[in-house]
């Protein structure tokens, strides 16, 4: 790997790319000028043309983003360099295969996301949305429960709810999501409560304003 430019701030960074045509750029996030969520998306026709993009920043509530725009990695400070190893070489094989009718485009937004990154101690974990049982809010994280693990994603449930499978996936209440395939059935108590008993024992209870569709999908 041969160092050919090092820029201190975004604008300075987007000029140099345009004259050097590097095959891999480390990118923080917080700049001056411009910042790197922003140059990264200024820089989609060299990512057609198969520049990869490492983030390495000290910042974790980017991490969807930037795997949307799509980034080859996101390492978090401080960085061990057996992890930035991997990355590169990660980010040299996927150059090495990339040419513009490969390159994967920039995802739909409307389309449901098949795939999660999300910070685990010092790296990113891929969480494919196959395996999410459960998501629970926590203020401005998601919870991610996958078999007998979770994970704390950056996210406002709003906003996750949106990239899920609406297929696959249902609110029940303000601040829990669930698979549909963890619903063992539908009860409610005297009062008139509804509750959805989940195939590993936990009972939650269906909000009000979710109640009527989580009776569609049961055909009621």
């Amino acid at each position: 790997v041969e160092i050919i430019g090092v820029a201190n701030n975004g604008v300075v960074a987007l000029e140099m790319v345009g004259e050097l045509e590097p095959d891999l750029l480390l990118l923080d996030i917080s700049m001056p000028e411009m910042d790197g969520m922003t140059l990264a998306r200024a820089l989609r026709r060299q990512r057609e043309k198969g520049l990869q993009v490492i983030f390495v920043t000290a910042h974790d509530s980017f991490a969807v983003e930037a795997f949307d725009l799509p980034a080859s990695d996101y390492l978090l400070k401080p960085v061990a360099p057996e992890r930035l190893a991997r990355a590169v070489e990660r980010a040299a094989a996927k150059r090495a295969e990339a040419d513009p009718s490969s390159v994967p485009a920039v995802p739909d937004g409307d389309a449901p996301v098949e795939e999660f990154w999300v910070p685990h101690r010092s790296e990113l974990i891929r969480i494919t949305a196959d395996a999410i049982d459960r998501v629970d809010a926590e203020r401005d994280y998601m919870r991610l429960h996958v078999g007998q693990r979770s994970y704390l994603l950056h996210q406002t449930i709003a906003a996750l709810e949106a990239r899920l499978d609406p297929q696959r996936f249902i609110r029940l209440h303000r601040s829990v999501i669930v698979r549909k395939d963890r619903i063992k059935g539908l009860c409610h108590d005297r009062a008139g409560a509804w509750f959805a008993d989940l195939v590993d024992g936990e009972q939650v209870r269906i909000g009000r304003t979710f109640l009527a569709r989580v009776k569609a999908m049961a055909g009621r």
